[in-house]
Formats: C-alpha cells, sequence, structure tokens
C-alpha cells in the first residue's frame, strides 16, 4: 500500500546518506539485529560464520556503513563514540541504548560532555542518541529514558530532544542532523511497541517529500472547532486515538508535540488560540507527574494554562505490575474522555 514503518524508514534514511556519500556509524548493545528485533541490519548466511549486511552493498561508489554490536558498558561506549563524531563530524554517528533507562549507566558523559561542551569549550557535535522509551507494561527498569533528566540539562540550543511518532518525522530527522551546517548533538526517544502498530506507518511520498514536523495537529483542531484540546507525545497518542475513535468523542482534538527541546511554546500558542471553543486544554503523558515533560513545561511555561492528565507522582520510573500499569493508563483515558 505504499507504507513505511518504523524500521524501512531508518533503513531508508541511511541508504538515502549513504548513496549521497555520507557515511552512517550505529553502535549498541543489539543494534545489528535491533533489540526489539525490528532492524535486521545483517543477515547470517546459513552453514557459515559470514553475515551480509544490506546497506554495505547498495552500490559500489556507496559511502561506508558501520554498525557494531557493543558490551553492556554504556559509560565506555558512548564515550568512544562521542569521540569519534568529533574527529569525523561528516557523518552520521549514532550510539543506541538497549532501552532507553540504559543511557543513566552513560550519564556522565552526557552531563560533562554532550550537553556542556558547546558552552565550556565551545565544540559542536553532531552526535545522535537512540533511546528506547515507553510505557508497556514492562516494569522499571524497561520503561523510562528519564526525559525529565534530559530536559533538564537544556538551555541555549545546547540539545534537540525529541520524540516523532511518525516514520516519515524519524526519516526527514536523521537525515537533518547531519545535512545541516552546524552541529547539535540530537537525543531521539524511539519506540517500542510503535515498531509493530499497524498506525504508525507514513506514505512513501512523505519520505520523498516534506521535512521534520515539529508539532502534528489532527483536523479538528486545524480547523479550530476542538472542545477539547489534548497536547502529548509519543505512543500515548496512538491509544488516545483508539480510544477517541471507540467512544466517538470527535470533539476531542489530538496534537502531537514532536520537538519537545526546544520546546516549540509559540506553535502551542497558536493552536490554543485558533481553537476559542475548547473548554479543556491538556497536556496528557503516560509518564508519572514528577517525570517526563510536564515539569519543564510547567517549569519554564506557566503561560500555556495546560492542565496536567498523567499517572500520579512516583518514586518508581513505572509500575512493576502489567495490571497496576492497566489501572492506571485507563484512569488517564477516562480523565481526558470524561
Amino acid at each position: 500500500e505504499n507504507k513505511v514503518d518504523w524500521a524501512l524508514a531508518e533503513q531508508l534514511a541511511f541508504a538515502s546518506l549513504l548513496t549521497e556519500g555520507i557515511s552512517v556509524r550505529l553502535t549498541g548493545q543489539d543494534s545489528i539485529r535491533g533489540t526489539f528485533s525490528h532492524r535486521h541490519a545483517a543477515i547470517v548466511i546459513e552453514n557459515t560464520d559470514e553475515k551480509y549486511f544490506p546497506l554495505k552493498n547498495i552500490s559500489p561508489d556507496q559511502a561506508p556503513f558501520s554498525i557494531y554490536d557493543s558490551p553492556l558498558n554504556e559509560y565506555g561506549v558512548l564515550g568512544f563514540e562521542y569521540g569519534y563524531s568529533l574527529a569525523y563530524p561528516e557523518g552520521l554517528t549514532i550510539w543506541e541504548a538497549q532501552y532507553g533507562d540504559f543511557a543513566n549507566v552513560a550519564q556522565v558523559i552526557i552531563d560533562q560532555y554532550i550537553s556542556a561542551a558547546g558552552e565550556k569549550w565551545g565544540i559542536m557535535n553532531g552526535l545522535v542518541l537512540f533511546l528506547p522509551h515507553g510505557y508497556e507494561g514492562q516494569g522499571p527498569e524497561h520503561s523510562s529514558a528519564r526525559i525529565e533528566r534530559m530536559l533538564s540539562l537544556c538551555a541555549n540550543y545546547n540539545l534537540q530532544v525529541m520524540s516523532p511518532t511518525t516514520p516519515a518525522n524519524f526519516f526527514h530527522l536523521l537525515r537533518r542532523q547531519v545535512l545541516w551546517k552546524v552541529r547539535i548533538p540530537l537525543i531521539i526517544y524511539t519506540p517500542k511497541s510503535l515498531l509493530r502498530n499497524p498506525l504508525a506507518v507514513s506514505p512513501l511520498d512523505q519520505l520523498s517529500s516534506g521535512s521534520f514536523q515539529k508539532i502534528i495537529a489532527d483536523e479538528k483542531s486545524r480547523e479550530g472547532l476542538a472542545e477539547t484540546l489534548v497536547f502529548t507525545f509519543g505512543k500515548i497518542y496512538y491509544e488516545l486515538f483508539e480510544k477517541r475513535k471507540n467512544l466517538v468523542r470527535n470533539e476531542v482534538a489530538l496534537v502531537r508535540v514532536e520537538q519537545l527541546y526546544p520546546f516549540p511554546h509559540e506553535e502551542i500558542e497558536k493552536i490554543i488560540k485558533d481553537n476559542p471553543r475548547a473548554g479543556k486544554i491538556l497536556w496528557v503523558q503516560d509518564e508519572p507527574a514528577n517525570m517526563g515533560v510536564w515539569p519543564y513545561i510547567r517549569s519554564k511555561y506557566p503561560d500555556l494554562k495546560l492542565n496536567l492528565i498523567s499517572r500520579r507522582e512516583s518514586a518508581s520510573p513505572a509500575e512493576g505490575l502489567s495490571a497496576r500499569h492497566k489501572q492506571s493508563l485507563e484512569k488517564i483515558f477516562n480523565e481526558v474522555f470524561e
């Protein structure tokens, strides 16, 4: 049907850069296969110990493609990739955490170098971090990439923090990162369940044209007819979309914020202004109230007058029981669509 899922959009972004002479390098604990069995960057040749890498075999004059499975030593590996991206800024260099939570073991590299080097030493860097993030009931160590922690490091345009929800937006974001003349580190909260969600696909022509979108507004909010205006991000958008469809609550508009920093404050203000009938203006997130994007919004943009709907404040990033996770999610739905 000429539609592209997340994994294919990533492969097409890499392939297009390689054919344009731009090298791509990706390192992570299970990056060749993809932690969630989505990437398949190498195909094992039966009855041998050889592997075939499709992205290394596009054309004779393509740029190099390098992908490595690394040990569970995030501090060392991310430090190496940071240095590599400094030495070779012309290429796309990516470090991928097996789960976004595992970035905490490399936090000293993020704090000391990635977030601060621009202001401390005037050093530009274009390293990309893939941090799988999403509340699927998998427990505290496999849910949260600590968005609030990364946003607390943001100031003076030192980082880009993104949570794209469509393959097309992901495709354009990856290409833009290395085609730009500037180099600013890029943190992408990549999905888990959305890798196989049939709704999380993009028409092929959205890859061959267009560009990265900071915000994706739905039809109701674009028309200015929303009675409830929901701003959200990440995979909970698709769950809210399905719930709205089942309840036939078409007066509820769902607006996806794909760029978390620099925060698109003015764009959100405009959407609110363009929907004067909206009696409820909400920020809805999967994360507990003291985590995710909300603490940043509440601190920096109190003028937006957004009302939070989320899981309750918690010392743990996520519930330990799948049943409790589902109860919390259902409570979010009930509050949004009451």
